[in-house]
């Protein structure tokens, strides 16, 4: 075995304010986040959407102290699995890949090369595969390997989803039993686990697993936990007008409160790293609403960030990869051929039969909108003070 790196994935943040409108540009220009029939859209309406939020993503992010702190969080998970592997006698270069802003992929790319790595084990910071996470970034890593053939010297492997370790299970664990010790009457509490959501088309017609790894990892994280609590899984950050997987974060809250619910306690399940949507999203918003909701105890568990039991299941993924047999991009990208990319085959009459295409006619109805918006100087987004 020649020279080894780990290529940590992630989404990447704004770490400061005027980095916002940019990032968001980066990420809705992914037709794997927004899927229109015609990619010449893509830009144009990406270039809106960012226009118009950046704004109000400005107050979210400047209430969590004007950054995400997403980037340090990676290298400091970096420099912890760097150092499990040395203590483990593995001599590794650990390097980071972000989707949507820096460092991004393509400068990991760029350095894995410069220090020519011989053997590279690709590791998402996603534990649940998502053609809209890990799959966007293989899809991206694809692309990059077939655009420059002297990458193919590199023996790389690809590590999909790891919801179902008992490392990662068990550090989940350890954190929700932290929090709910520190009530006076831990029974009591409803666990709430919160995961990132994603269109429910997804799911049915391109063939997602999200939801079945994300059902599957709640039940073994309650297994590993033992305890008698009730729970829920619920799911957060959906955008658009097309329905995402239900329930909603927020509609799940409010019926717990109806339901007499005085303790909660949150666990941010699809996300291993402290970032806008545990800070903002889920520690004031929805904060708020189970207050309003008559919740009178609103806990959190943090995410696992450092955590020792993850790392410790981190290196041993590592060690796993290096000894088994490659996992290629093409292995991952679309196992079993079950799970359906963007763009979607087409008919002859250049129209895709995948349903999702009503997700773009949406998409450009409102991108036509805001360009007659645009242009008049009139409508709903002027009143409402966004343009």
């Amino acid at each position: 075995m020649g020279r080894v790196g780990v290529l940590l994935l992630n989404l990447g943040g704004p770490e400061q304010l005027e980095d916002v409108r940019p990032f968001l540009f980066n990420l809705f220009s992914d037709p794997e986040i927004i899927r229109l029939p015609l990619p010449w859209l893509q830009k144009p309406l990406a270039w809106l959407i960012s226009s118009s939020r950046a704004r109000r993503s400005q107050e979210n992010y400047q209430q969590i102290g004007g950054g995400s702190p997403l980037r340090r969080i990676t290298e400091e998970q970096g420099l912890a699995l760097r150092q499990t592997l040395k203590e483990r006698g593995h001599d590794t270069d650990i390097y980071i890949g972000m989707r949507y802003w820096y460092p991004f992929t393509e400068e990991a790319i760029a350095r894995i090369q410069r220090d020519r790595i011989e053997d590279l084990v690709i590791l998402p910071l996603y534990p649940h595969f998502s053609i809209s996470t890990s799959g966007s970034s293989f899809r991206l890593l694809e692309k990059i390997w077939l655009e420059d053939p002297s990458l193919n010297r590199i023996n790389y492997t690809v590590i999909p989803s790891w919801y179902d370790r008992p490392g990662y299970v068990n550090a989940m664990a350890d954190l929700i039993a932290q929090e709910l010790d520190k009530l006076p009457n831990p029974q009591d509490a409803h666990i709430f686990f919160s995961a990132h959501g994603v269109p429910v088309s997804y799911v049915e017609e391109a063939g997602d697993p999200y939801q079945r790894e994300i059902e599957g990892c709640t039940e073994l994280i309650m297994k590993a936990l033992n305890r008698p609590n009730q729970h829920t899984l619920a799911y957060q950050s959906r955008v658009g007008p097309v329905e995402w997987l239900q329930p909603y974060t927020e509609d799940a809250i409010a019926s717990l409160g109806e339901q007499g619910v005085k303790t909660l306690v949150v666990v941010p399940i699809s996300f291993v790293s402290e970032h806008i949507e545990t800070l903002q999203e889920i520690d004031i918003e929805y904060r708020e609403l189970a207050e309003e909701a008559g919740i009178e105890n609103f806990c959190r568990v943090p995410a696992l960030n450092t955590h020792s039991g993850f790392i410790d299941d981190m290196a041993d993924m590592v060690v796993e990869a290096l000894r088994a047999p490659r996992r290629l991009f093409s292995e991952v990208i679309q196992p079993d051929k079950k799970v359906k990319y963007y763009p979607p085959e087409r008919t002859s009459w250049g129209m895709t039969p995948f349903a999702e295409v009503w997700n773009g006619r949406l998409a450009m109805v409102g991108f036509l909108a805001l360009l007659l918006e645009l242009v008049s100087g009139q409508g709903p987004l002027h009143l409402a003070g966004i343009l």
